[in-house]
């Protein structure tokens, strides 16, 4: 890949002394949501991303390619630059940049940058956080302003959140950027502490699984989650005094039931829930238990389906055909606006799984899945 990067460099900026990145994809295994309502996220960096080349310029002028969101070089003044709707992936980097200016990191130049990513976009893999870290790592080196990878983090969710408008957490950057090769990352939302958990998924292989069916509800839903929480805080934070709805302890939902609307309730539910199956997943793992891991994938989907009611017809039929042929666990990522599953199947049965799934879900919906064999990749670094 590093080659790739240095003859597009080459070739579209006329220059050989650019340094080449990686910034992985990330993957939710377990505590979906519970992200910003002050629970843990269980993570892991991916084996692919977004590859990214940079290199100073002499003038005060950014230009940047990319083949998968861009027909031509665009550019923009680092002094002077706005959203420009046209172009609106280049919100990131803009975003990435003022993240820098807000703490007072100055950029003196502009930079030449080709970006390649090889990981779908709306598919809850963090595409967009995978670009901002990329972003911000290469201009840390770039300019020498050298911050560490916690700072670079919080540049890359301003990013995210303040530029592009986009309501999140940080847990995305912040396992992208401190993921190591071969551990899943528990992350806690509310110190933005972690702990590397050792990933060794022994026989069994973890497979994402993209319906390649998208809907504009996902989006939806997602906004009105988010305002449930905010109501269900407001009710319980006074009574309680908590600061996050996942500070409500399990043996505390019978009374909580009784205080808010069975809406809201069945939202809390899922948060309170699945913040202890979190907490679960690194146990189990640290103890090597894949099965009893995987399981949880089926508690967390029916969780999800039942109490937060965040459902796509194309990932339930997934995880129905996932339970058909041979999957320990299974269930779907929340975020992005496409369909897509994360299973847990055994190495022998992979091809078959693979296989028999795509026939079926052709047969039913009219198109094939899309199938990614993962494992725990290493964090944004130089290549």
């Amino acid at each position: 890949m590093k080659s790739h990067l240095e003859l597009k460099f080459k070739e579209i900026f006329n220059r050989t002394d650019g340094t080449s990145y990686f910034s992985p994809g990330r993957i939710s295994l377990l505590g979906e949501y519970t992200d910003y309502t002050g629970g843990y996220v269980f993570a892991c960096g991916l084996d692919f991303g977004t590859y990214g080349i940079i290199g100073k310029r002499n003038d005060k002028e950014v230009h940047v390619y990319s083949k998968k969101y861009s027909e031509e070089v665009y550019t923009f003044d680092i002094d002077s630059f706005f959203h420009d709707q046209n172009h609106a992936w280049t919100d990131y980097i803009k975003g990435v940049i003022a993240g820098f200016y807000q703490k007072s990191y100055i950029l003196e130049n502009g930079f030449d940058l080709y970006i390649f990513s090889n990981m779908p976009i709306s598919t809850g893999l963090a595409a967009s956080a995978s670009l901002e870290v990329l972003i911000a790592m290469m201009i840390n080196d770039l300019f020498d302003f050298r911050l560490d990878k916690t700072h670079l983090a919080h540049i890359a969710f301003y990013a995210e959140k303040a530029y592009v408008g986009t309501k999140n957490n940080i847990a995305n950057h912040f396992s992208i950027i401190q993921s190591e090769k071969g551990y899943g990352i528990l992350f806690n939302s509310i110190s933005t502490t972690f702990d590397l958990i050792p990933f060794d998924l022994k026989d069994y292989q973890m497979l994402v699984i993209n319906s390649n069916q998208e809907s504009d509800d996902l989006t939806e839903a997602y906004k009105e989650r988010f305002v449930e929480c905010e109501v269900g805080l407001n009710i319980l934070k006074p009574l309680y005094q908590i600061n996050h709805l996942c500070d409500i302890q399990t043996r505390e939902l019978n009374n909580v039931e009784k205080l808010v609307s069975p809406q809201v309730f069945k939202r809390i539910k899922y948060l309170v829930m699945e913040k202890e199956r979190t907490l679960l997943a690194s146990k189990y793992l640290k103890e090597g238990l894949v099965e009893s891991f995987g399981h949880l994938f089926y508690d967390s989907y029916e969780s999800v389906k039942n109490d937060f009611e965040f459902i796509l017809e194309a990932n339930d039929y997934l995880i129905q055909l996932s339970k058909k042929y041979g999957a320990i666990g299974a269930k779907t990522l929340c975020s992005g606006s496409k369909g897509v599953v994360v299973a847990l199947v055994h190495e022998k049965l992979v091809k078959k799984f693979m296989t028999s799934i795509e026939e079926d879900y052709q047969k039913e919906v009219g198109s094939k899945p899309t199938f990614y064999k993962i494992s725990a990749g290493e964090g944004t670094h130089k290549i």
